[in-house]
This record gives structure tokens, sequence and C-alpha cells, in this order.
């Protein structure tokens, strides 16, 4: 049962309507905006492959985004909760989508692949362990259906 409940407002608005909107699939942009109260714009598109913008961030990149974040938010306060002190996280994370022969496709998993330093060499099987703990906290990876995997390496 859930305690409190939040909600999350953004508005996406589309940009790419170049004079003739979706008379033609090559016809159209993808590229839209995402805006927020209080921050900056995002600038979005779709992936190169499917005639996005690469200089625009798609939304397969900001779903792994969103969970490399979550993850390391998570794990930060798990570190807390656990007397270890993180002096450097960094995460080079990797998702596979999978493209089905109808056009449709979905995440098959994500692999988080955090590097991180902690100051006490005694804590370095303690803090590799904890990221099992930071994923069961992460509300983006308890909300996808498929497997987020973690590779960490942890250094003093």
């Amino acid at each position: 049962m859930a305690i409190h409940e939040h909600h999350y407002d953004v508005t996406v608005f589309w940009t790419g309507n170049r004079g003739t909107g979706t008379s033609g699939y090559k016809a159209y942009g993808r590229d839209h905006s995402v805006t927020a109260a209080g921050l900056p714009m995002l600038l979005g598109s779709a992936d190169p492959t499917f005639h996005g913008d690469r200089d625009r961030w798609n939304p397969e990149q900001l779903l792994l985004t969103a969970l490399a974040q979550c993850h390391m938010l998570s794990y930060l306060h798990v570190a807390v909760n656990h007397g270890i002190v993180v002096t450097k996280y960094q995460d080079s994370a990797r998702g596979t989508m999978l493209l089905n022969p109808d056009g449709s496709g979905q995440f098959t998993s994500a692999t988080l692949r955090p590097q991180l330093v902690i100051t006490d060499p005694a804590q370095l099987e303690l803090a590799a362990s904890l990221h099992h703990e930071a994923s069961q906290l992460c509300f983006i990876a308890r909300s996808v259906n498929f497997p987020v995997l973690h590779e960490p390496q942890v250094s003093v």
C-alpha cells in the first residue's frame, strides 16, 4: 500500500511540422520540446534510425537515463544508511531494445555499470553488494517490465 501519492507534470510539444503535417512518413520531423514548470526546456526527437535528429535526446536514451539517475540516487541513500562514504560515482549504462517485425519494440534489459570510489577499503565488498538494495528502492527500476542488471566497480 502506498503511503503518499506524488504527481509529475510535463508538457510535450511537437515542433516537427514541416508545413504538410503528417502527410507522409518522411514528410514530418520528429522534433519536440519537453517542459516542466521551473526547468529548462529539453529538446527531443526520435532515434536517428527512426528519422530523428541525432543532436536531440530520444525517448530510449531518456528511459535509460532515468534508470541510471534513479539507481545512483537510491545507491547514495543506501550508502549513507550503511555508513559508506562515496566520493565519486559514474555510470556508463546500456539499454537493449528489441525491434519487432511489425515496427513495435521494447526494452529487453538495461545494464548499469556504476563506477564508484569510497573512503574505507574494509567496506569494498559491502559497497558492491548494496546495488541490489538500491535497485529495490529505485522507483524507476520498480516500474519497468524488463531486468535492470548491475555491473558495479568499487575502488578506494
